[in-house]
């Protein structure tokens, strides 16, 4: 085979026949390479969970600076969010004379969609890029090719602890991040009303249902697996110096942000083809 043509009986040269994917335009072929390669890349981290050695200090200390260094922007935004939306809200059902459905209404809206939407992007920007930034330096500057030839396992060290500490921290950051929000709804109604907080949390409670809760908890723990798992194959496999850990970091955020959306598609299907819903 001489570039890209193929030598058959009597010397003649026949041009070598296209594959399927020749046929696709160049962004497609990107796209599903690049879906391709996160997949192996998930497949192996299962494969590595499963065995030995178990680095549960570094995972715990992993899932500290995580939740530590990501609380305070949940915070801030989800009282924001909460505040904003009961404001937003209000002037339209005082137009129907429902008022009172206000911390029903903002509270089936942020536990069921606002909340784990909003908040996994907030984790998408903040945790993924940090995550593509420091296993992007880390590949650069061949520290990980050290601790290859030092005996250790930089996956399983690198990359097993971060995904295992995104997928567990980042679902309890955003409860705590619905908490907030709800608090701060529960300051805007009292800005032109007078309603106790046992009150209001008691109508924000008996208007939610287990169907609303369990797939809202359920999907953010996809979430926080698809920003860790982005995040750390962008770094991993990080190229071209230090030009290439800006790009891992901005990709990273870039994919696993599409990724959320994906996911909250899906989730949002599934609990409604088995009556979540």
């Amino acid at each position: 085979m001489i570039s890209g043509f193929q030598v058959s009986e009597g010397s003649k040269m026949k041009p070598k026949e296209k594959d399927v994917l020749d046929y696709l335009p160049h962004s497609v072929q990107v796209f599903l390479n690049e879906a391709g390669e996160i997949t192996r890349f998930a497949i192996r981290f299962f494969k590595q969970v499963l065995g030995p050695p178990y680095e549960f200090k570094e995972t715990a200390r992993q899932s500290f600076d995580i939740g530590y260094r990501s609380l305070p922007l949940i915070g801030i935004t989800a009282f924001i969010i909460g505040l904003v939306l009961t404001l937003q809200s209000r002037p339209t059902l005082a137009e129907f004379g429902a008022e009172s459905w206000l911390p029903s209404m903002v509270g089936i809206s942020i536990i069921r969609e606002i909340g784990p939407v909003v908040f996994a992007l907030i984790c998408a920007g903040k945790i993924g890029s940090s995550i593509g930034a420091e296993l992007g330096s880390m590949k650069v500057t061949e520290q990980i090719d050290a601790m290859e030839v030092s005996g250790t396992n930089p996956f399983k060290y690198i990359v097993v602890t971060r995904i295992i500490s995104t997928t567990l921290t980042i679902p309890i950051l955003i409860v705590i991040g619905d908490a907030i929000a709800l608090y701060g709804s529960y300051l805007a109604v009292n800005i032109r009303a007078s309603v106790s907080f046992t009150l209001f949390f008691k109508q924000v409670f008996e208007s939610l249902q287990f169907s609303d809760a369990i797939p809202a908890l359920i999907k953010t723990f996809f979430f926080g697996f698809a920003i860790g798992l982005v995040g750390c194959y962008k770094g991993y496999n990080s190229k071209k110096g230090t030009e290439g850990v800006g790009r891992s970091a901005n990709s990273a955020v870039v994919v696993s942000s599409l990724m959320v959306f994906l996911l909250d598609l899906i989730a949002v299907q599934i609990t409604q083809f088995f009556g979540f819903l």
